[in-house]
């Protein structure tokens, strides 16, 4: 069942700026979608109109079939939820847990669903640890783990994520999206992430979206995206390391690779089933072969 229709013709700021153009796709309940693209592509924007927070648009969005602009912000909020790229425009609670059960509170819940809904939650997102403690004294990955847990605790069953991994280090870049695959996975959360970090979402995701000034590039599986670096220059964007890697050794020292890995599981199979192939060519005395061996140091 589709979640999300999106058929934008187009958007435009105040001043004439067209922010998005001829953008059609949907997104499937239970879906993790991401949206790569540089700085100024039109990701935080898309958010917005799918979120219902920019209405001014020319096409429609429609949530679960119903056109976002026809929903009222609780319609829309018990359903799905944005979080912004800086946790703290939207954190005001005194401590974790008053902060997530701001939401289910204004729903008019009992208090003891509310605690049920806020314990969860936190659980979800790994942080029932700090329940008590003051917003002020979480890490900056953390007070964006709670933005989640009070769009979760609400009932939110589509999460639409701004550059959830911005500001964190490589270990916490790593939990988050730990984190929110499981939230997709095992919970069923439809997922929309918007983020210029092509080294970590190829793991992760089922599509990926490009967005360049304000347009669909391209859209399809990570496999079949992030392979051609130079269309991925043309929208100021770089290969994973990994895949540039193997992409370099392919066409530049004409290694033999079947496809282009983008983690380093598979990067590591390729390159041994490629020496492999290169050692037996070798010792059944292809010439060829045996000059590209000893190039690559074999």
């Amino acid at each position: 069942m589709e979640s999300i229709k999106v058929q934008i013709d187009s958007f435009s700021y105040g001043d004439g700026t067209v922010a998005l153009s001829n953008l059609n796709f949907c997104v499937k309940r239970g879906e993790f979608i991401g949206i790569l693209g540089s700085n100024g592509s039109g990701k935080t924007t898309l958010l917005k109109v799918i979120d219902g927070l920019e209405k001014e648009y020319v096409g429609m969005v429609l949530l679960e079939g119903v056109e976002i602009r026809k929903l009222t912000p609780k319609q829309i909020y018990g359903k799905m939820g944005l979080v912004f790229q800086n946790p703290e425009d939207q954190l005001f609670g005194s401590t974790v847990f008053e902060d997530v059960a701001f939401g289910p509170t204004n729903m008019g819940l009992a208090h003891n669903e509310i605690r049920v809904r806020v314990s969860r939650a936190l659980a979800d997102l790994e942080i029932d640890e700090v329940a008590e403690k003051p917003i002020h004294n979480l890490s900056f990955g953390q007070k964006k783990r709670v933005c989640m847990a009070g769009l979760l605790a609400m009932g939110h069953e589509i999460l639409l994520l701004d550059e959830p991994t911005a500001g964190l280090d490589p270990m916490a870049e790593h939990k988050m999206m730990r984190i929110l695959y499981s939230l997709n996975k095992d919970k069923g959360v439809t997922i929309l992430l918007a983020t210029h970090n092509v080294d970590l979402v190829p793991t992760f995701l089922d599509r990926l979206f490009i967005l360049s000034k304000g347009k669909m590039m391209r859209s399809g599986v990570p496999e079949d995206i992030l392979n051609g670096s130079e269309e991925l220059e043309s929208v100021k964007l770089k290969m994973p390391q990994i895949a540039e890697l193997i992409y370099k050794l392919k066409h530049e020292d004409k290694m033999l690779f079947d496809k282009i890995p983008l983690t380093i599981s598979e990067a590591r199979r390729e390159i041994l089933r490629s020496m492999e192939g290169v050692c037996s060519s070798i010792a059944c005395g292809n010439d060829g072969h045996r000059e590209g061996l000893l190039k690559n140091g074999c």
